[in-house]
């Protein structure tokens, strides 16, 4: 599996109902593409769920590279160049992945960003990431780590805020998921 995910930092005073009526109209479009396990519509808006900024943040986890490339070769991609312009695409590999069908209900995504710290092995740093993830049984989670910036990135899922017993993180608002 490969994921992928670009963050389009938007204007403080950006309407987000653009973006939400953009997926509305839109986001079927990517159900069922080819190889996509999921890609989930993601925004932030300032001031809402502690967040400092406006932001279009779609994740995608690919079953593989051909989807993906499709995707971003084939013009696909060009519809976020031509309206965002020119984006950065952080590439992950997905190294826990706790999502079943019922990633479907949910409303919101919490990300948490940790660094992985040199270290003499990595024997037993799954084991470790997984210990430390904050678990709850009506959540679901994806765990997509990055050795070019040896960081990792925990994606929970849910549907309903008050399920979310973090202190930090970004809270993101789903507003569409492709399958």
């Amino acid at each position: 599996m490969i994921a992928m995910q670009y963050k389009i930092i938007l204007p403080s005073d950006y309407d987000m109902n653009i973006i939400k009526d953009r997926v509305k109209n839109n986001g079927y479009k990517t159900d069922g593409f080819e190889e996509l396990k999921f890609k989930m519509y993601l925004i932030t808006t300032k001031g809402s769920k502690k967040n400092l900024q406006n932001s279009y943040c779609p994740l995608y986890v690919w079953k593989d590279s051909n989807g993906l490339n499709k995707f971003l070769f084939n013009g696909f991609y060009d519809n976020i160049i031509t309206s965002f312009g020119w984006q950065k695409i952080n590439i992950g590999i997905p190294l826990i992945d706790r999502t079943t069908h019922k990633i479907k209900e949910s409303k919101y995504s919490v990300e948490i960003v940790r660094e992985i710290q040199p270290q003499e092995s990595l024997n037993n740093l799954k084991d470790i990431i997984e210990k430390n993830i904050i678990n709850n049984e009506y959540k679901e989670y994806i765990v997509i780590y990055n050795p070019d910036k040896w960081k990792y990135h925990v994606f929970y899922f849910t549907d309903e805020l008050s399920k979310v017993k973090l202190e930090e993180g970004i809270i993101y608002d789903i507003l569409h998921i492709s399958q």
